[in-house]
């Protein structure tokens, strides 16, 4: 989930933390699974009913659980490749249950059908972000460029959040109109990346069945 900037500063974090999970039998898998279920939880159940701060404070809680789990996996050994694939999923899942809890509130209580279309639009592009990555990386490409990536776009709609929760006007309109664009911007930034990185290369033919 974190950014690769952002690893070593929380690294240092989660240090003295790790050799106790260790001890206790806590595997990363559970991790993932504890701050996927968590921040899923956190975003339906307050985000979606208009209780932003407090829905912005708990997946931001859970969101951070993300420092641990690779960590615990260096610990234990080494990560798994079920792990890696599990963690993806736990991101995906956990950004679609943001963007579609806030587009479910301003459905409802925020009132508002523009910003209903802009969260399902910051939805669709985040996925798309992470998919360009996932596809390129799959035929063998680096795509790693991007001015939002998932931190970026984490904190920026939870920023937002929290401060509509306060009661600062127009921050969460501010920032999925920022995210909109910036999103946006990084989807063509990626296939971009892509194109260049290719260079007209053939898809890799997979081997013949026996």
């Amino acid at each position: 989930m974190l950014g690769v900037n952002a690893r070593p500063a929380v690294a240092k974090v989660v240090a003295p933390i790790v050799p106790g999970l260790v001890r206790a039998g806590v595997t990363p898998d559970m991790i993932t699974i504890t701050g996927t279920l968590g921040a899923v939880a956190s975003a339906v159940f307050l985000i979606g009913s208009g209780h932003l701060f407090w829905g912005a404070f708990a997946v931001w809680m859970f969101v951070m659980l993300d420092m641990l789990d690779g960590a615990l996996a260096r610990a234990r050994g080494g990560g798994s490749v079920f792990g890696a694939v599990l963690d993806s999923v736990g991101d995906r899942a956990a950004d679609a249950a943001i963007f579609g809890a806030l587009a479910w509130w301003f459905s409802g209580g925020g009132d508002n059908r523009l910003f209903v279309l802009l969260s399902l639009i910051c939805l669709v592009l985040g996925v798309l972000t992470s998919y360009i990555k996932a596809r390129a990386e799959g035929v063998g490409l680096s795509c790693d460029v991007g001015i939002v990536e998932r931190t970026e776009r984490l904190i920026i709609v939870l920023v937002g959040t929290g401060f509509t929760g306060l009661g600062i006007p127009y921050s969460l309109h501010v920032a999925l109109v920022v995210l909109v664009i910036g999103s946006a911007i990084t989807v063509v930034q990626r296939m971009v990346a892509v194109h260049t990185a290719a260079a007209g290369a053939p898809l890799p033919q997979s081997p013949p069945a026996p």
